[in-house]
Formats: structure tokens, sequence, C-alpha cells
């Protein structure tokens, strides 16, 4: 009785947590819709997620195109196929772990930021001020941040794919000695439009978890400097597990639209 208790109550917690991303979502796409777009605020935001978070993609992108390099020629090397390692890693790259790794670094850095300080003005009052002076919340602080997310993130996640690959061609030629021209051959032979598009959008669609969660958290903040750390954590894990499982559902779909190869 106790086990149905506690299924029934976490059941309850992610629908209620679900159908309150939900409205938020539904709330500021139609703030969107009626054109209530401050562009200076727009701008200052992509700054702010886009330009401020090219290092820790790049970074995240170029190694783990490195590191994967190495463990797929560690094992190809044993069948002859060491030329196939780029293809490999450049469609890995591209279908999962870009998207998927600049997602999360994304959620931990931008998403984050974004639920401490919305949550921190939660706390203050100061969103119950800009509801006295009939500004709405959703308007001021979140579309800002939903557009500039959805603008940046493919960007982030382009970044991240190019660097990984390019990465791979290092390591896999300068490091490994692979040829050059059949690991970029086999390359350009099973990388296509339908992979680049797939990473893309994944990327649009990590965006929206990642603001709209964010923003929720930081509406919902209370209980002071405890209850803004409290809504930071959540937001971190929460995004990293809705990129975790939206990724499988997203990839199941995808591969059917775009079939691999």
């Amino acid at each position: 009785m106790v086990l149905i208790s506690y299924i029934k109550l976490v059941y309850s917690y992610v629908l209620i947590f679900l159908g309150e991303v939900a409205m938020l979502a539904g709330e500021t796409l139609l703030s969107i819709a009626r054109g209530r777009i401050r562009p200076r605020l727009v701008i200052y935001q992509i700054a702010e997620i886009g330009y401020r978070s090219q290092l820790v993609v790049v970074v995240t992108g170029a190694f783990t195109g490195a590191v994967f390099t190495a463990q797929a020629y560690f094992q190809f090397a044993s069948l002859n196929m060491e030329t196939a390692v780029g293809s490999v890693v450049a469609v890995s790259m591209f279908r999962e772990l870009g998207p998927v790794l600049a997602g999360v670094m994304v959620a931990g850095r931008v998403g984050a930021a974004m639920s401490a300080e919305i949550g921190t003005m939660k706390v203050t009052q100061q969103i119950d001020a800009l509801r006295a002076l009939a500004v709405s919340p959703v308007d001021y602080l979140v579309v800002p941040r939903s557009i500039a997310m959805f603008i940046s993130m493919p960007f982030l996640v382009a970044e991240s794919v190019g660097c990984g690959i390019l990465a791979s061609y290092y390591v896999g030629v300068k490091v490994l000695n692979i040829s050059g021209v059949y690991f970029l051959a086999n390359t350009q032979k099973w990388v296509d439009s339908s992979d680049i598009v797939m990473a893309l959008v994944k990327g649009f669609f990590f965006a929206g978890i990642i603001v709209f969660i964010s923003c929720r958290e930081g509406l919902n903040a209370k209980g002071g400097a405890v209850g803004v750390g409290r809504a930071t954590t959540y937001t971190v894990v929460n995004c990293s597990l809705a990129i975790l499982i939206v990724n499988f559902f997203l990839t199941m779909a995808l591969n059917i639209i775009f079939p691999a190869g």
C-alpha cells in the first residue's frame, strides 16, 4: 500500500509538472504570436545564452569527438576497418552526441542561471511589482529568453557537432595515422543532409525543454535563498532527464523519417 501511494504521488507530481510547463509554453507562444516582443531584451538574452555558452559547448563537442574517435579506432583496428572511424563518429555526432551533450551542458549553464535569476525576482517580490505595474512576467521574462533560446540552440548544436568532427579528424589522421583521404571520403559518403536536419531538429526541441522548465522552476520558487537554490537544482536535474527521455522518442521518430545511410 505504501508503494502504491508513493507511485500515485509521483505520478500526480509528474502530471502537474508537465501541465504547468505546457501552460507556460502555451502562454509564451501566444504572447509571441500577439507580437509582445522586446527586441533589446531578446538581443541581450542571445548574448547571454548563445555567445557566452560557446566555450563550454565547443570544448564538450571537441573532446567528445576526440575520445570517441580513439575508442572507435581501437575497436575497428582489429577488424582492419580504421577508415570507417570518420563516418561512424560523424554520424554519431550529428544524430546523438552533439545535440544531447550540447543540450545537457546548456541546461547546466543557462538553465540554472535562468532559474536562479527569475527565482530571485520571485522571492524578492520583483515579479509582484511587475504585475502591479501591469507588466506580464511572461511577456517580460519568459518571451525574450524563449526567442533567444530557440535562435541560439541550433547554432550551439552545430558548433558542438562541427568541433567534434574536426577533433575527430585531427586525432584520427594526425595522432592515429588513419589515411586522411579515406577518412574524409567515408565521412562524405555516409553523412548527408538528413543527419544535419536531425541535429538541428533535436536542438530546437531541447531549446524548448530547457527554457520552459527553467522559467517554470524560477516562477514557482519560494522560501527565500533556500528556495532559489532548490529551484536551480530541480532545473538542472529535470532538464537533463527531460532531454534524455525526449531524445529517445525523437530518435525513434526521426529515424523513421530520416533513415540512416
